[in-house]
């Protein structure tokens, strides 16, 4: 394991990236429509629609018969060369009526999705930018028409506008308006807080035009998303008003108007009423695929964006000057979090070896689970993750879904801090481990349950079989912190990462827990990543450290020179503050103040507030994570780093304090 934050040595892991992302490449314009592309269901489903579409357009060339043409002779007639769908009750070409229908009904869905889409653009966009009064009252006005029973409007528009298609489709739009005003209120309220936005501000750019300019073109992803959700919902009530005549005149088609016709001749020809409502159904399938996948296609756009900024920063900035380990399992490089433009990890580096125990320590609030979310892809769709994560040779920063599935279980797995939380309370041990067991080892019956008692036997559980048929709620915290560590070895994974795993345990128990770690380890050979703030977990079990602070990684070594030699005030500070290596009769130490928060971390070192070796330089800009020159005691040794302008002089301290240690003995 190697702590980096950005490579910049010859043969560094900087050679492993992909071109897009190191540089090489620059962004295509038609990335959105690659990503999209990626989504099989989506393009199903927006080809789907695009069929439809031309197919009610055209309908005028292709259509074979007159929507309102009547044979009489061939009335319920099943589909046969002549009618390809059949005809209705009165003779009636069922396709031609599909077809002159849809232009009703799609014609009165863009009629109502460009009203909402209007509406809502305009109103959010000016709710979440300019906030305050006008805020309010847009907020107000939004969940009064929220509250206002839609279907009576509509009933009264049609009534009082004798049945008008168009007036009713402009109301429907009204009434569905106050989704998308949410939506891009909500976006555009995280927008005008970016850098970006502020700056252009300051030159004196009017509120308009930063609107149009500068935070709109930033939240077309949640709009257009939300506004394909929407026209599925306005397309499904077009239907239900169209199968009551409202919005149509009969004999005219609509979509809904004729599953209105076929279901009063169900009992006389049921094929009728396939038709249209499979037709109705499967166009509302598919918004609902289509605004599936452009999630999909957001989400992923926003990350490779803050991948393409991060990667650009690296570039301009000085790199560390660390070398990256020879054999690495996991490599982790430049990797940043941000929640809503707000960075919370920054450009965090380190590898974990085949067989090694790493050891992430800090405070609460340091960025240690942030970390680990982000090196397994569990981060929520607001998070923005930058960098690269190479396990075995994949990069998994902006993987596809199942390659990140397939890596999940079976190459990383996962322990957390509290095993009640991870465990089903609906389901026995046997079942939840048993689904396991048949995902990762396809077994079933008899061979799924012997691997189940072999997993529980194997993580030191007296009774699986007993344990196996209880529930969660029965189980003490050591067995539920067992069996879910059982449920994290069911795909032999060659990593582990655990987060807290003895937190919520006693004293004895987690000595236990920490011993079947160990073992595990041995007899297994993976490799263990332990996030922790204990520093006798990491000097029980862990082969290095990485020492977290407010969202980077500020000195990295070996264990045992880590604890003798510390190299960093705030390391130094941890240990001095830990009860196990306090004197007796002395007050423990500890560090003043508390970790910054990520929108007040300080420009130079963040740890200046509360070290009490500080110097102006600390404040005047970014501290780089450094090598440390060898230890006489281990002059091949070249991966202790710290990020201080003053690590070499502790390090001289330390050295000199342990040579008059020894001498003095």
């Amino acid at each position: 394991m190697t702590a980096i934050d950005t490579p910049a040595v010859p043969g560094g892991p900087s050679t492993d990236l992909p071109a897009a992302e190191s540089g090489g490449r620059p962004p295509s314009r038609f990335r959105a429509l690659r990503e999209y592309l990626r989504r099989p269901l989506g393009v199903i489903a927006g080809a789907f629609l695009l069929v439809v579409i031309v197919a009610t357009a055209l309908a005028r060339v292709i259509s074979p018969y007159d929507p309102l043409k009547q044979d009489l002779f061939h009335s319920l007639a099943l589909p046969s060369a002549t009618h390809l769908l059949g005809t209705d009750k009165l003779g009636r070409d069922v396709l031609s009526r599909l077809l002159w229908g849809g232009q009703v009904s799609l014609l009165g869905l863009v009629e109502a999705l460009a009203v909402a889409f209007v509406i809502g653009i305009t109103l959010g966009l000016v709710a979440g930018y300019v906030g305050r009064v006008i805020d309010n009252v847009i907020s107000r006005l939004t969940e009064v028409v929220m509250a206002i029973p839609g279907i009576v409007i509509l009933l009264m528009v049609y009534s009082a506008t004798n049945n008008n298609q168009h007036i009713g489709m402009i109301v429907l739009g009204v009434l569905s308006a106050p989704t998308l005003i949410r939506v891009t209120r909500g976006a555009a309220q995280a927008v005008r807080e970016e850098t970006y936005v502020a700056a252009s501000r300051v030159t004196g750019m009017g509120r308009i035009l930063i609107m149009i300019r500068h935070v709109l073109p930033n939240i077309w992803g949640p709009i257009i998303v939300n506004t394909a959700v929407l026209a599925a919902v306005i397309l499904g009530i077009q239907g239900g008003l169209n199968y009551i005549n409202l919005g149509v005149n009969p004999p005219n088609p609509s979509w809904g108007g004729m599953v209105s016709e076929a279901q009063q001749t169900l009992s006389q020809q049921p094929w009728l009423i396939i038709p249209s409502g499979l037709l109705i159904t499967l166009v509302i399938m598919s918004f609902m695929l289509v605004a599936d996948a452009l999630r999909d296609t957001s989400a992923s756009n926003r990350s490779r964006a803050g991948s393409a900024k991060a990667a650009a920063q690296a570039v301009s900035a000085d790199g560390d000057d660390v070398p990256a380990a020879d054999e690495v399992l996991l490599r982790v490089r430049d990797t940043s979090v941000s929640f809503s433009g707000l960075e919370v990890v920054s450009r965090v580096g380190f590898d974990v070896r085949p067989g090694e125990a790493l050891g992430i320590v800090g405070e609460s609030g340091c960025g240690k689970t942030v970390t680990a979310s982000a090196i397994l892809g569990s981060l929520d769709a607001s998070a923005v993750t930058s960098g690269h994560v190479i396990f075995e040779g994949q990069e998994l920063v902006n993987a596809p879904r199942k390659v990140r599935a397939g890596i999940r279980g079976s190459g990383i797995a996962y322990i957390s801090q509290d095993p009640m939380v991870a465990l089903d309370p609906s389901f026995s041990v046997a079942s939840q481990l048993g689904e396991l067991v048949g995902r990762h080892d396809h077994l079933r019956g008899a061979h799924r349950r012997e691997r189940v008692i072999d997993l529980l036997t194997q993580v030191g559980l007296p009774d699986p079989a007993d344990v196996a048929r209880r529930f969660p709620h029965q189980l003490s915290g050591g067995m539920a912190q067992r069996v879910s560590i059982a449920c994290a070895l069911a795909g032999r994974p060659r990593l582990l990462v655990a987060d807290e795993p003895t937190t919520a345990l006693d004293v004895t128990i987690q000595g236990e827990i920490l011993g079947l770690l160990r073992r595990l380890q041995q007899d297994t050979g993976m490799s263990i990543v332990i996030i922790t703030h204990d520093l006798g977990v990491v000097a029980d079990i862990c082969d290095r450290v990485v020492v977290m602070y407010a969202g980077q990684v500020i000195e990295a070594a070996d264990a045992e020179e880590l604890f003798a030699d510390p190299s960093h005030p705030y390391t130094r500070a941890l240990l001095a503050s830990n009860p196990i290596v306090a004197e007796a009769g002395t007050k423990l130490l500890s560090i003043p103040g508390t970790v910054p928060n990520p929108a007040d971390w300080p420009h130079g070192c963040r740890f200046a507030d509360r070290c009490p070796l500080r110097l102006d330089a600390c404040t005047e800009g970014p501290i780089r994570l450094e090598l440390l020159p060898a230890p006489p005691t281990h002059p091949d040794t070249l991966d202790h780093a710290a990020r201080c302008i003053r690590a070499e002089e502790l390090e001289t301290t330390n050295q000199l304090a342990a040579k008059k240690t020894k001498e003095a003995a």
